[in-house]
């Protein structure tokens, strides 16, 4: 390290106040990146499957737009957490938005091409948008002690809210923005998701300094050579595999239950006489209850505890998934209901999830650990993407949401196995 670096750490080391300062900006900025991160995202995920059953003329391989981006995500979240380990949160998250921008423009002109190699190889580097927008949220973990890491998931959670809920209620506008650029009305949404994940890795370049991961990096070092000095032997948490385990698989199981509900729910409302505005209203009520109860949440985790909040996902999404495969297909208050308890399920899942993977990392390899976790998050999502079309095509929208509201329940020997082996 330089010695300007050396000297700003052990400023950090030596006043409470000013690493509390630190870390309250860190999650300011991460927290302005989400809000342009959430509106990418969103406005991908609501015609992503409509755009693939236009161009593919089947119902059958409508989850695959789903599957791309999130295969793509696993991919992306590897990369992403090296680069952070190696280079700090900076330049990571900065580099994945911009490259998912890239790929959002790359779907338009697979549109405009009418080209479905080209949509495909396009909505695989997408994919670096939606797992940096996931990763982002570790961002405001670096300098959070232990009492604070869930509530800080879930501010930067919160402030996706803002675009994820505004980009499904923009679908109709930006493809009526696209048509009259000579552009297919359902790629208008991806120009959207272009500028927004392009904005907010420019604010995370811009914004983000000094790096947090590298901060609580020099501050670990610091405490290892102390302890080192005084004789003292570090202490690592029991269970610290355990932990990753548990952390993971709670992640894992809500994100192919939610993914694979979400990404069919658009062609049942459309079989069903919905129009476009109206899978907007339920993709943006979803979309607002997966991120609008995080600070909520967050404090729960932290008081109630990981465990108590991962069951809670289990039932959750368990209640979802029956009301979605027996309310009316027609009625529309029914499947807000469904939905946004699969969101709010995905919240619970996602933060309880997360924290315990931050509880069981150092800073020395956090992010390489959490992006390879994310790596497995975004595999499940994509088998749940994949999956759903052939599941709706050869059974029903009905059977795809009572497999995954009964898949979900396995959350809670996962938890209660956890609990039992400490």
């Amino acid at each position: 390290m330089s010695g300007k670096v050396e000297v700003t750490i052990e400023s950090y080391i030596e006043s409470p106040e000013i690493l509390k300062s630190l870390y309250r900006r860190v999650l300011l900025v991460v927290s302005l990146s989400q809000i342009f991160g959430g509106a990418g995202l969103a406005a991908g995920i609501t015609v992503g499957a409509l755009l693939a059953q236009q161009m593919l003329g089947t119902d059958a391989y409508a989850g695959v737009p789903s599957a791309l981006f999130t295969l793509g995500s696993a991919v992306a979240a590897f990369i992403v957490g090296k680069l952070s380990q190696r280079y700090g949160r900076r330049t990571g998250l900065s580099t994945g938005f911009i490259v998912g921008g890239l790929g959002a423009i790359g779907v338009v002109m697979a549109a405009i091409f009418n080209s479905v190699s080209m949509l495909f190889i396009s909505l695989l580097i997408y994919g670096a948008g939606t797992a940096t927008n996931l990763q982002a949220r570790y961002a405001g973990t670096d300098l959070a002690n232990d009492k604070q890491r869930a509530t800080a998931i879930s501010t930067t959670m919160l402030m996706t809210t803002f675009g994820a809920v505004l980009g499904p209620n923009l679908v109709e506008l930006m493809g009526k923005v696209a048509l009259s650029m000579g552009i297919p009305a359902l790629a208008g949404p991806f120009l959207l998701s272009a500028a927004a994940f392009i904005v907010a890795g420019l604010v995370l370049f811009v914004m983000l300094r000094p790096d947090p991961l590298e901060i609580a990096k020099g501050i670990e070092a610091h405490k290892q050579k102390f302890a080192q000095e005084q004789q003292v032997q570090s202490t690592h948490p029991m269970g610290n595999k355990r932990g990753l385990a548990v952390g993971a698989t709670v992640m894992v199981l809500t994100q192919i239950v939610m993914v694979a509900i979400m990404t069919m729910t658009p062609i049942h409302m459309k079989h069903h006489g919905h129009g476009l505005s109206e899978v907007g209203i339920v993709i943006g009520f979803h979309v607002g209850a997966m991120y609008l109860p995080s600070l909520v949440t967050g404090i729960l985790v932290d008081k109630v505890g990981r465990t108590a909040m991962s069951i809670a996902a289990g039932v959750t999404l368990l209640l979802a998934g029956l009301l979605a495969a027996f309310a009316p297909s027609d009625s529309m208050i029914l499947l807000i209901v469904a939905l946004s308890l699969l969101g709010l399920g995905w919240n619970f899942g996602l933060i309880s999830g997360t924290a315990q993977i931050v509880d069981a990392t150092e800073p020395s390899t956090r992010a390489k650990t959490q992006g390879k976790m994310d790596v497995f998050v975004a595999l499940a999502g994509a088998s749940g993407g994949a999956l759903s079309g052939m599941v709706v095509a050869n059974a029903s929208y009905a059977a795809l949401s009572l497999a995954g509201g009964l898949l979900s329940l396995l959350l809670i020997p996962v938890v209660i196995w956890s609990r039992r082996a400490v």
